[in-house]
């Protein structure tokens, strides 16, 4: 889950390292450090901690990093090895010639470790990579020769890998290899760029190969040549990059995730603009290749995903059940992947990711196309793994989101979901009816409503800072609100890290209250529908244990205002569309209590916005 970069060109390459590296922070933070190939040799610049400390470093060596016009960087999310500076990348050989980054795991590292040591290798880290760093240069010594070296070495290794590496022998080139972890060649005029994701090098340029696992190359300042699985030259194919520098932006919010809190109205509206035309004709979602033979025959749905996406899955269950009326099953990526894989042609698979790269999740669809399923991937990223393994691909296009807290990417999943939902039912059952007439109405007023609440946060603000000094909180809801609760407490403990738990409401009674007293603030979603009286019954229940109460509702009784001690309201609607109101309120209430308690809100500690390894 690192971020790398490399660049070969006129630029001073320091600058560019340096940039690239600090739109990939979302991939990791812990440690960071380039390699500059200078006039005669390799000089490798590394810190602890976040970028800041690396550029603190830099900024006293002048003299090489003015005259490097090559260099690799990396910014680390630890594995293998503490976050120190000796753990940092680049590694290097023992007779320091060769110099590597690397994202990923390498599965084998302690049995390549050892053969290692009994030819001679000494290691200074703790870290799976400098295993790698090892082997390559132990290959070079038999080819003299960087590519092969490098083609030769990663047969050897297991796991995943993006390596970028540069050999004092070799100047004025690159070698880089990929096996399930992303890496790019950004295409230049005099210039080429290399990276782990998009962000770090669309500032200077809009055109990119992706690479293909199993793919090696080298990388010169007019030449890229990228070579398969057998170490055959293949034909470049140059994509366009859809993104602006200007989309990584704070634009004067204090954070990204703020802004990308803020963002959700129109990310909503644009979603909604090219698939909802009007409440009486169908939704326009040619992207699902499937027709209404196809669905008919759908017998089940899994929906396998992680974190906050697994919780817009679980969304997606009630609303495909109720519409559809085909049975969903909703687990996480990591579990699905370690047990027998039960699918068939008559089972859709829908794979949901932000990146499109989340490891767990690629392995997951692999093995469900495997067996013949039907795989529908939902993503932000259309240029991602996941994306490019989809039978039928469903983007987001919610925008690059930079916090490593999911919001607007957590929305446009949603309302995706929504738009499947609807889609299956008119494909199943080629009929209009008043419930989907109503969902639609409902879906054009979400853009304008969700800017109601953004419009009205005081409220939120003042319950944040209210509540900021507690140390643990508890999210009840039920039915189609339950994942709301658990992903307004995923939220909380993200950024502020505080000890937040979410549990449906029906549950708490079973073991949850007996943590209840006056210094347990209980936070319940309650919207009118078939569960809202069962909620006021668990409320109940807790506030006769003192625990403080919060109500995130659409409609409260007057008899029964005095129950809770704040009451946030959003905008009245129905049940079903709740989920994508609610969280609006639950992503503010914990930003403003993280930044209340002065945390570091985009960046929050022990976590990546990408999780490429399992």
């Amino acid at each position: 889950m690192c971020g790398i970069i490399g660049y070969i060109g006129d630029k001073k390459a320091s600058d560019v390292l340096i940039s690239g590296l600090s739109h990939l922070e979302y991939r990791g933070y812990d440690s960071s450090g380039v390699a500059l190939f200078g006039e005669k040799d390799i000089e490798i610049y590394k810190a602890q901690g976040k970028l800041i400390n690396l550029i603190h470093v830099l900024n006293s060596k002048k003299e090489i990093c003015t005259s490097s016009h090559m260099g690799i960087g990396h910014i680390r999310w630890a594995t293998h090895g503490m976050p120190t500076e000796i753990n940092a990348h680049p590694h290097t050989c023992n007779c320091e010639n060769l110099t590597l980054v690397h994202n990923g795991i390498i599965e084998n590292y302690q049995e390549l470790k050892q053969e290692l040591q009994m030819l001679g290798c000494k290691f200074k880290s703790q870290t799976d990579t400098e295993v790698a760093a090892h082997l390559i240069a132990q290959e070079y010594g038999k080819t003299q020769d960087l590519l092969k070296a490098m083609q030769n070495a990663v047969k050897k290794i297991q796991g995943a890998f993006a390596f970028c590496a540069m050999h004092k022998h070799e100047p004025n080139k690159i070698v880089i290899a990929k096996r399930n972890a992303p890496l790019i060649v950004g295409v230049g005029i005099g210039e080429n760029f290399i990276a782990s994701d998009v962000p770090a090098i669309i500032e200077y340029t809009k055109k990119a190969i992706y690479l293909s696992d199993y793919q090696t190359g080298v990388v010169t300042k007019n030449d890229i040549k990228i070579y398969d699985k057998e170490d055959k030259l293949t034909a470049n194919k140059i994509e366009f990059l859809p993104y602006e520098a200007l989309a990584i932006s704070k634009m004067g919010y204090k954070h990204f995730m703020l802004k990308e809190i803020y963002e959700q109205s129109d990310v909503a509206r644009n979603i909604l603009a090219q698939k909802l035309v009007s409440q009486n004709e169908n939704i326009k979602l040619d992207e699902l290749k499937l027709d209404g033979n196809n669905i008919k025959k759908i017998t089940r749905v899994q929906i396998i995903a992680c974190g906050t996406s697994l919780h817009a899955g679980m969304v997606g269950k009630y609303i495909i059940e109720k519409f559809a009326k085909i049975p969903t099953d909703v687990e996480a990526s990591s579990e699905y992947i370690y047990r027998d894989t039960i699918v068939d042609e008559n089972t859709l698979v829908i794979g949901i990711s932000q990146s499109g790269e989340t490891a767990d999740t690629i392995t997951a669809i692999k093995q469900a196309k495997e067996q013949g399923a039907h795989v529908a991937i939902i993503t932000n990223r259309v240029d991602s793994t996941m994306a490019r393994l989809a039978d039928s691909l469903l983007p987001v296009n919610a925008g690059i989101e930079v916090s490593v807290a999911a919001t607007k990417s957590y929305m446009a999943q949603l309302i995706s979901l929504y738009l499947l939902a609807i889609r299956l039912r008119e494909l199943k059952f080629d009929f209009k009816d008043i419930e989907i007439i109503k969902l639609k109405q409902e879906l054009f007023e979400l853009p304008t409503k969700i800017e109601e609440l953004l419009g009205h946060s005081e409220k939120i603000q003042k319950v944040a800072k209210k509540y900021s000094s507690y140390k643990n909180f508890i999210f009840i809801a039920r039915g189609i609100n339950f994942p709301s609760a658990l992903e307004g407490a995923l939220k909380l403990k993200e950024i502020s890290y505080i000890n937040a738990t979410g549990y449906s409401a029906g549950e708490l009674k079973h073991g949850p209250i007996a943590m209840l007293d006056e210094n347990m603030p209980v936070l319940a979603i309650l919207n009118t529908g078939v569960v809202y009286d069962k909620v006021l019954s668990n409320c109940e229940e807790a506030r006769a244990r003192q625990a403080k109460l919060i109500a995130v509702t659409n409609y409260i009784a007057p008899k029964d205002e005095n129950l809770f001690d704040d009451v946030i309201m959003v905008p009245f609607g129905s049940d079903l569309i709740s989920p994508a109101l609610n969280i609006v309120v639950l992503q503010l209430l914990a930003y403003f209590i993280a930044e209340y308690l002065g945390k570091d809100v985009d960046q929050p500690r022990n976590l990546a916005k990408s999780v490429t390894v399992e």
